[in-house]
């Protein structure tokens, strides 16, 4: 069987870089690229010769981390550490019980003569309801009025004396009740509730706005 060498390689055209004669010879521009030609002396055609370009690179996007290295804690306002214990609560149940005390006060003033108690003789309920609205109103105004806690000390402290000595006036009402006005043994007791209650709520405050009071002082 007769065998033929067959060239197996592949060939490609060839090109040579033609060198610019001197006439023709100007500033580069850009990049300094030489046309190249064919052997036989033709130019490259377009289709044979294309400009060599980059792939498609995408630059990596930037990532920044940012770690805390230490935590600044917030700046504390004036009585913060106060206000975080809600006084606010306390003087709102102060405005409701005050305005319950006025409230009685009104019905054994028009129900009963000036001398058939004392809680009516001496307007202890008036008083002392009238004293724990405004303390009350004072303590919610803490929140924006820092400079008022003195006032409030002062408005409290006044309320639990007024309180107590009304406390001690419904009292001795209780026990020497008049069997006349019996429908209103119930209606003063539980005033005198409601005023054991006022004078708890006043305690607490004072006890906190004297605790804190110390705490700024130098």
């Amino acid at each position: 069987m007769a065998c033929a060498d067959v060239d197996m390689d592949i060939h490609g055209e060839d090109y040579d870089w033609a060198e610019p004669s001197e006439d023709n010879w100007n500033e580069p521009h850009g990049d300094d690229r030489r046309e190249p030609h064919r052997r036989d002396g033709r130019g490259a055609d377009t289709d044979d010769w294309k400009e060599p370009h980059r792939g498609d690179e995408r630059e990596a996007p930037v990532v920044q981390h940012y770690q805390a290295l230490e935590f600044v804690p917030d700046e504390k306002g004036p009585l913060h550490d106060l206000l975080q214990k809600q006084p606010a609560v306390l003087g709102s149940l102060q405005i409701m019980s005050g305005l319950f005390s006025v409230g009685v006060g009104i019905i054994f003033a028009a129900t009963q003569n000036i001398n058939d108690s004392l809680l009516t003789l001496f307007r202890a309920s008036h008083l002392s309801g009238v004293l724990f609205i405004i303390a009350g109103f004072v303590s919610n105004l803490l929140f924006k009025y820092p400079g008022l806690l003195s006032v409030s000390l002062m408005i409290n402290c006044g309320c639990i004396v007024v309180a107590v000595s009304a406390m001690i006036l419904m009292s001795v009402d209780l026990i020497l009740w008049d069997t006349r006005y019996a429908e209103h043994w119930g209606v003063e007791l539980f005033e005198l509730c409601v005023v054991v209650l006022e004078v708890l709520l006043s305690a607490i405050l004072c006890f906190w706005f004297s605790k804190e009071k110390r705490a700024k002082s130098p």
